[in-house]
């Protein structure tokens, strides 16, 4: 370390309400610093807390710390004399203890209590809020002063003025500074992401993003698709009512070269007349056509139902989603209810045509009878060596027969229904003893929300045009919330909260890419610019401004 490092202060606060660009945030950033003894306990200090558990506190991320040298180093680089103790929301201010000295997995001890270093701080657009200065997340990690979180090994009590020495070095010493950049920056290094997931005291967050990471090639992790880009002309090549109320159309490329190979449970977007839907793809992908399945229940549906013959042309976007069947060896769930079934029937055609050896169950909730695809479904799992069928009428006959199957718990489960639906087998599975992180769901519509110590208001509004003037610039579609607007000089993200459109954001700034969202068409340009870009067809909301007229999968 540089020199004798020591506790300078100690600082405490309970999260509040805290009123912030006309909305309420429930935070705990703003901490006070205290004299005399603090107990540090397993989960936290005493008499602090944190408004997000779900990205601050915890086991963990007890402690937050950060630097006097880095505060000084704001000072100046900001031009301000009134940022003090406790203003990055740090629960220790130390001195001695750079970022780029202090490593994952090395123990302090500090007054009575020994502590483990665990993970830089979270990109949270709230240290920006305290400060006044909305681009700090950004800011913090280019210039390498993150901070980070510690986990209490020994409770006891700590007090401004104490002696901090190192009781034991991480493995590989990966310092906070590198291994924030290995997260956030551009050109990492594949040897120390195979060296930042063998350190063991790093938390679980951390270590599933790299894991991420070194499975995608040192890219982040965010849907690269195949196929093309934009929308481009497909024609129907077969129109095939399923049921009453579903309609499975057939699609080929107009020149009859063959489409590329989607992957088992992703969905295309069309275009008919500006109005844009997502359609599972839900049959095979040998023939290279695609098939969508479509249930009449709106405008959109309705005109395909009514409209379309033999040699129409639909706009037509690359397939893509993540709802996809894992290539391991693992039995395998696929649950579906009603026009649900569409991404998961994709699915057993591939493990059909595949010949697979897993072990598959085939579980299908409807009212209808005859339910659609059944002679489809029949003839598919009579290709399987390893498969079990069960159909139910009803919620709750599914999730009555869910705990009377003796489903394996080693399995992956791909749900696929109503958001209810999905919401209750998911957790009678995970009451089954299932692992959570093998349970994946498709959602069409709007996407839920990830909006950090945002007040909920009490009534959640359907996307709407922004209040007031419309704005100038290209006109911007969220193809899930089924709404085109003109965007203003703000940020794409700035437009969707201004039409209430369900957004994702944690940083604000271009560095955590919690806002990355496919485009469909159109293009963009980044104010600021990003720490690292999105892949190629994807887009950061929160610093991303469209140039032409832009299509965005939200």
């Amino acid at each position: 370390m540089s020199g004798a490092a020591a506790l300078v202060s100690v600082n405490v606060g309970m999260p509040r309400d805290v009123p912030w660009q006309g909305r309420t945030v429930y935070t705990g950033i703003y901490k006070t610093p205290i004299d005399g003894p603090v107990m540090a306990r397993r989960l936290n200090l005493d008499g602090d807390g944190q408004g997000d558990l779900g990205g601050h506190g915890g086991e963990q991320r007890a402690v937050l710390v950060y630097q006097v040298e880095s505060i000084d180093y704001w000072r100046r680089e900001l031009g301000r004399d009134d940022i003090g103790h406790g203003h990055f929301g740090e629960n220790l201010t130390v001195s001695g203890m750079p970022d780029d000295e202090v490593c994952i997995g090395d123990r302090y001890r500090i007054g009575e209590a020994e502590f483990e270093v665990t993970q830089p701080r979270v990109t949270c657009y709230r240290v920006g809020m305290r400060l006044g200065q909305p681009s700090m997340p950004s800011l913090l990690v280019a210039h390498h002063r993150p901070g980070f979180y510690m986990r209490v090994i020994t409770e006891g009590e700590v007090r401004a003025g104490d002696e901090i020495s190192r009781t034991r070095r991480g493995p590989h010493s990966l310092s906070v500074a590198e291994i924030d950049a290995l997260l956030y920056l551009p050109d990492r290094s594949f040897a120390r992401l195979h060296d930042a997931v063998d350190i063991p005291a790093l938390s679980p967050g951390w270590q599933q993003s790299f894991h991420e990471l070194l499975d995608g090639g040192g890219a982040p992790a965010v849907g690269v698709e195949p196929g093309w880009a934009g929308f481009r002309p497909l024609r129907v090549v077969a129109l095939t009512p399923e049921s009453s109320a579903i309609l499975s159309v057939r699609l080929s490329a107009v020149d009859g070269s063959r489409l590329p190979v989607p992957a088992p449970g992703q969905y295309v977007t069309v275009r008919v007349d500006g109005a844009v839907r997502s359609y599972s793809l839900s049959s095979g992908s040998d023939d290279g056509t695609y098939r969508i399945s479509v249930k009449r229940d709106g405008k959109v549906s309705t005109y395909l139902h009514t409209a379309l013959r033999v040699g129409s042309v639909i706009e037509t976007a690359a397939p893509r989603g993540d709802f996809v069947l894992s290539a391991d060896s693992s039995p395998v769930l696929l649950i579906s209810a009603g026009v649900g079934v569409t991404p998961v029937l994709a699915m057993l055609h591939q493990l059909a045509a595949s010949g697979s050896s897993r072990e598959v169950w085939w579980l299908h909730t409807d009212h209808a009878a005859p339910m659609a695809f059944d002679d489809e479904v029949r003839g598919l799992v009579s290709a399987l060596a390893d498969v079990r069928v069960h159909f139910f009428v009803g919620r709750r006959q599914t999730l009555d027969g869910l705990g009377a199957l003796q489903l394996p718990v080693s399995a992956s489960a791909y749900i696929c229904g109503p958001q209810g639906f999905m919401d209750d087998v998911r957790a009678e599975l995970v009451g089954l003893g299932l692992d959570p992180g093998r349970l994946h769901t498709e959602m069409f519509g709007a996407r839920s929300a990830i909006n950090p110590g945002l007040v909920s208001p009490e009534a959640v509004r359907a996307p709407h045009q922004p209040v007031g003037a419309a704005g100038g610039g290209p006109r911007v579609t969220f193809a899930r919330s089924g709404l085109t607007v003109r965007s203003g000089d703000g940020s794409l993200l700035e437009l969707a909260e201004a039409c209430d459109v369900p957004t994702r954001w944690s940083c604000r700034t271009g560095v955590c890419h919690t806002c990355v969202t496919s485009v469909l068409s159109g293009d963009v340009a980044y104010s600021p610019e990003p720490l690292e870009r999105p892949a190629a067809g994807e887009v950061l909301l929160c610093c991303a401004r469209p140039t032409d007229d832009l299509v965005l999968d939200i």
